[in-house]
């Protein structure tokens, strides 16, 4: 049953600096005309002194008088050119000022993004989950610690700032559970705690989509920490359904709940069958549709590509093994824009190399 993000690895993220070469790559063209109209102001001056070496060509006498005249008619040349050089050299100048109005802001290295660069990028580091800019600085700073890979503090920063900051809180725990912790029965510890405290949100925010998201993914992690079988004995399967189908009907531009529900139905089939899939409420149909939907939502995306891989198989079997194959090397191939996404490529790297 798995969701969103990640199936098995261990990956932590560098992607607003794509953002700003694109950008920055335009002011270098700009200025390079103005180098090459500086060129024929220097050509001006040679024809000049061309003229002036016939006299040269003259008895020694006459070529003495005309020497003075050489050095005068050359002499204007090069002033001549410099003017043109001069007028030229605004152009260059004016170039950058283009470039300052379009760059976007940059994380420093390992991704530790400042608020300005975390504002230009939002939309793209939230393309998954679809949280909304938060309104706190307190919540502001645990998106921050997230981005830049310290789950551990974001999780702390995140229960600290309460109210949206559950939801970084839950979402670094997760992350953290998923690829930094070793231990099962941490693990399971872990995700049994994000789910309580999302279902908690969903009482006081009912109609905050990843509140119903992260219950999602929490119980459908610890489902295949247990065994998909048993899971779906205790009925976790039918809370995992539930939980994602009201996260898009309260976000329709959720891509990690699309991602989700997909991988729900495709575990469910490959663990039961297409036929006992039926009775919990997954099909064939549906799971590749979710994944497709994904995909368009989260056009970036790495772990998009990995788990529409993972169901390919797990639906329609080995006939899709190449397709699935095609598209871990398009997962692996991504540019990460923080640690989480860093992670998601080195499990498609991780994904090629078995």
């Amino acid at each position: 049953m798995a969701t969103a993000k990640k199936a098995t690895a261990t990956p932590a993220a560098k992607k607003a600096a794509p953002a700003a070469k694109k950008t920055a790559a335009p002011a270098k063209k700009t200025a390079a005309p103005a180098k090459k109209t500086a060129a024929p102001a220097k050509q001006t001056a040679a024809p000049a002194a061309k003229k002036v070496a016939p006299a040269a060509k003259q008895s020694a006498p006459a070529a003495k008088k005309a020497a003075p005249a050489t050095k005068k008619a050359a002499a204007p040349a090069k002033k001549a050119a410099a003017p043109a050089a001069k007028k030229v050299a605004p152009a260059a100048k004016q170039a950058p000022s283009t470039a300052k109005k379009a760059p976007t802001p940059k994380a420093k290295a390992g991704f530790d993004y400042d608020a300005a660069a975390l504002k230009a990028n939002w939309s793209r580091l939230h393309a998954g989950d679809a949280e909304p800019w938060p309104k706190s600085a307190a919540v502001l700073e645990a998106w921050r610690l997230f981005h830049a890979g310290d789950f551990a503090g974001a999780l702390k920063a995140g229960l600290k700032a309460g109210g949206a900051g559950i939801t970084v809180a839950n979402k670094a725990q997760a992350m953290h559970a998923t690829y930094v912790e070793t231990s099962e029965a941490k693990k399971q510890k872990a995700f049994l705690e994000i789910a309580e405290r999302a279902e908690a949100q969903q009482a006081t925010e009912p109609d905050n989509a990843n509140a119903w998201y992260f219950q999602a993914y929490a119980l459908g992690r610890y489902a295949q920490s247990i065994s998909i079988a048993e899971a779906l004995a205790q009925g976790i399967g039918f809370k995992v359904k539930a939980a994602l189908e009201r996260a898009i009907a309260l976000q329709p531009q959720h891509g990690d709940a699309h991602i989700a529900l997909g991988a729900f139905h495709a575990e469910v089939i490959d663990k039961v069958g297409r036929l006992l899939a039926r009775g919990q409420g997954a099909d064939a149909r549906t799971g590749l549709q979710m994944f497709e939907i994904a995909r368009k939502l989260m056009p970036h995306s790495a772990i998009a590509r990995v788990e529409q891989a993972n169901g390919l198989v797990m639906i329609e079997g080995e006939k899709r093994l190449a397709e699935a194959e095609a598209l871990y090397k398009q997962a692996a191939a991504c540019e990460p824009m923080d640690a989480m996404e860093r992670h998601d490529i080195e499990l498609a790297k991780a994904e090629l190399d078995d």
